[in-house]
């Protein structure tokens, strides 16, 4: 009986291992040794980056190095092209003198941390309820048409990938998708929001991505200021009263 269900277990994994990426909601869900994707692969900080790591670990005592886990693989990612191979995080490991297991934990757990080749320009729809509500499954079906990928896989040419991330905390402003770019590396890199999207918009914004053009981020509706009402304010439109007494207790 217990080897019986043993064994349905395992089929079921070896069933969930063998659906496409795009079930899952990150890329990679497991590490499996590769020729570009190894332990034996030498992996460092470049000169420049050096520097940043010494400023990073500056904000924790001495014997807290380990703290500082998360903003080093965020610039060991912005080094290397927008992804994590298993290198870059001993690398990590070394800086915070720590046992390699502690990095893939945080590395694995984290979402942003990109642990398969993404493109030059990372694209991420929010994929949570207001933004689906409002289209976030159009946008993403829009991209991946237009850019002939599924989710998670690069373009040809290297410069577009197209994944998912929950709630960044736009909701007012759904549908929205971020762009993650890596084409500077660490210096030049930049996170940007773009609100109020459209099918049509996205790709707009794709095309001056690849001419090299730096699209205007923020809402994309002409009708509205950052998170304000489409048309403008209709209530709040003078400075407010100050309240009556300021000292309460004498009121």
């Amino acid at each position: 009986m217990l080897a019986r269900l043993a064994a349905n277990r395992l089929n079921e994994i070896r069933q969930i291992f063998r659906q496409p990426a795009r079930v899952f909601s990150t890329a990679l869900n497991y590490h499996l040794d590769s020729p570009d994707n190894n332990p034996n692969l030498p992996w460092e900080f470049n000169n420049a980056n050096k520097e940043k790591v010494k400023e990073i670990l500056s904000h924790y005592p001495s014997n807290y190095k380990q703290s500082a886990v998360i903003p080093l693989l965020d610039l060991a990612q912005q080094q290397h092209g927008g992804w994590l191979p298993v290198s870059a995080m001993d690398a990590v490991a070394k800086v915070i003198e720590v046992a390699p297991i502690r990095v893939y934990e945080v590395a694995t757990f984290y979402s942003m941390f990109n642990r398969s080749k993404v493109g030059k320009y990372h694209l991420l729809v929010c994929g949570t309820t207001p933004c689906m509500i409002r289209g976030s499954r159009g946008i993403e079906e829009a991209l991946l048409k237009h850019l002939g990928v599924k989710r998670n896989e690069v373009t040809q040419d290297g410069f577009f990938s197209v994944g998912e991330m929950e709630c960044m905390g736009c909701c007012v402003n759904a549908p929205m998708i971020t762009v993650a770019d890596y084409s500077n590396g660490s210096e030049g890199y930049t996170y940007n929001y773009f609100e109020d999207v459209t099918p049509e918009k996205v790709v707009e914004i794709v095309e001056k991505l690849r001419k090299g053009e730096k699209p205007p981020h923020g809402t994309q509706n002409p009708q509205r200021i950052r998170s304000g009402p489409e048309g403008g304010n209709t209530t709040l439109l003078s400075e407010p009263k100050p309240p009556p007494c300021r000292d309460l207790d004498a009121c």
